[in-house]
């Protein structure tokens, strides 16, 4: 079975269900639209063969009934914000922006829920609430990441630790599938057990099984204080070992960052911005919430004791000024490693493994000669690793960067990890879901996005192998 090329008569038809406005066909108006925010060098880029761009979910239907009848293939994509090569056409046809579903339809403050389109941007949804008494938990990352998108990853973030991830907080969906079939999944219910649960299948799909237009999600009363402790480390061991005592004592941050100096005076460099602790070569940057700072300053000086840490080193950041300096270091690691990084990793092994994990990339860097920066969710058991070109000739980098990436996989999974716990599998590692999955768990997957998609049109080359891998030749 292979797919089918667009012919300009179904164009036409794209062009009649979203108007000539919301329609590209020209190649140098698609690079945009053509791969995700990877590393240029090994970028998974496809052009699309048009992108349409629909505002409402009756049009999403249209499209996607009109490309199952035909056999095009549909990549849905939200910000591209991903770093897994998620929404890449892989096989070109249509790519589907869901860039006009960008409306907060709903805040319930009797409910505690919001509900918006699948293209409303994560910052919209945190400035929409301020003007309330309850807030969003997660923090994924990229503020202008697409709400729908994060759905579809299941994405975490820096506050997974108190709040857990996505799955935690969508109630509800509107999900179009690949027949174009509209579904109404939840709702504003607290508790659900009526048969299967479509509605997680879906959540962390990546967007293979159907399309998200639109997402209730569960909201919190806002915290009334909030408070970042630093503790400075001469080492990581003695970084990462504190977090499993803090959080057997009952204290559970809001969120538990491990740092190294290295990526923190890359950021410094970046935002001309001084990270306030002069000492200590690792970090733990820990955010607590609670309803007052007498309690705040309890618990940081209780966890200061259980790091071990003397008081006069730690570093507490009370006011909002202190706070976003640390906030703004810490969140643009990533845009300061950006230009030598090649592939960022999210590996996840059970915290109790961390400084072993740790230590082990601080190894494989030695061995290979190559800059492994890592940073990441401590407490959560997620850590990113930056495989660097940095200093590295195209063939020397080129052979360790597979070499490495190869042993890092290795070594997560023998601690009992897996390949990606936030950016998902995408089309970036299919080739290593053997180093988390079983071949019957990857049977099983198979056998789902069948009984979903059985034309494979809707993001295919993502998430587990595929059937079809042909495209037919243009006959018009």
């Amino acid at each position: 079975m292979q797919y089918k090329k667009i012919t300009k008569e179904m164009i036409e038809e794209l062009r009649s269900i979203v108007g000539g406005e919301n329609i590209i066909t020209e190649k140098d108006e698609m690079e945009d639209y053509a791969h995700d925010e990877m590393a240029h060098e090994i970028a998974i880029t496809h052009y699309p063969d048009i992108v349409v761009k629909p505002d409402s979910t009756e049009k999403v239907s249209r499209i996607l009934r009109l490309a199952n009848a035909n056999r095009i293939p549909v990549t849905p994509r939200g910000a591209g914000t991903g770093l897994s090569g998620g929404c890449a056409p892989i096989f070109g046809g249509i790519v589907l922006s869901l860039e006009l579903f960008d409306d907060i339809i709903e805040v319930d403050e009797d409910n505690l829920m919001i509900t918006a389109g699948a293209g409303v941007p994560l910052m919209k949804i945190y400035e929409t609430l301020k003007a309330t008494n309850l807030f969003f938990p997660l923090h994924p990352g990229d503020e202008s990441a697409y709400i729908g998108g994060a759905v579809a990853t299941n994405a975490g973030g820096v506050r997974a630790v108190k709040y857990g991830v996505m799955r935690n907080y969508v109630k509800g969906a509107e999900v179009v599938l690949p027949n174009g079939e509209v579904l109404n999944l939840g709702g504003k219910l607290l508790k659900n057990n009526t048969g299967y649960n479509l509605l997680q299948l879906l959540i962390g799909s990546e967007g293979t099984l159907g399309i998200f237009t639109k997402v209730t999600l569960r909201l919190l009363p806002k915290p009334k204080e909030m408070m970042i402790l630093l503790l400075p480390y001469d080492d990581a061991e003695d970084a990462i070992s504190t977090v499993s005592r803090i959080l057997r004592s009952g204290i559970i941050p809001l969120g538990m960052e491990y740092i190294e100096r290295p990526c923190i005076e890359a950021t410094e460099d970046l935002l001309a911005k001084s990270w306030p602790a002069r000492e200590g070569e690792a970090f733990l940057m820990i955010v607590v919430v609670g309803d007052s700072k007498e309690e705040l300053y309890s618990k940081c000086e209780e966890m200061a004791k259980i790091g071990k840490c003397p008081l006069e080193k730690a570093l507490l950041a009370d006011t909002e000024k202190k706070q976003q300096t640390i906030m703004d270091l810490r969140g643009n690691i990533y845009e300061a490693l950006k230009p030598e990084t090649l592939e960022i990793l999210d590996i996840g092994v059970p915290p109790n493994r961390i400084a072993e994990f740790v230590n082990g990339v601080k190894e494989m860097s030695k061995e290979h000669d190559i800059d492994l920066p890592v940073y990441g969710h401590a407490a959560d058991g997620n850590i990113h690793i930056h495989i660097m070109k940095t200093g590295l000739s195209k063939e020397a980098w080129r052979e360790k960067y597979t070499k490495v990436k190869t042993e890092l996989f290795k070594m997560g999974k023998e601690m009992g990890g897996v390949i990606t716990a936030e950016h998902g599998v995408g089309a970036q590692k299919i080739g290593d879901l053997c180093y988390t999955l079983s071949e019957e768990e990857i049977r099983l997957m198979k056998r789902i996005k069948e009984v979903f998609d059985p034309n494979n049109i809707l993001n295919p080359g993502k998430v587990v192998p595929e059937l079809i891998n042909n495209v037919e030749e243009e006959t018009s």
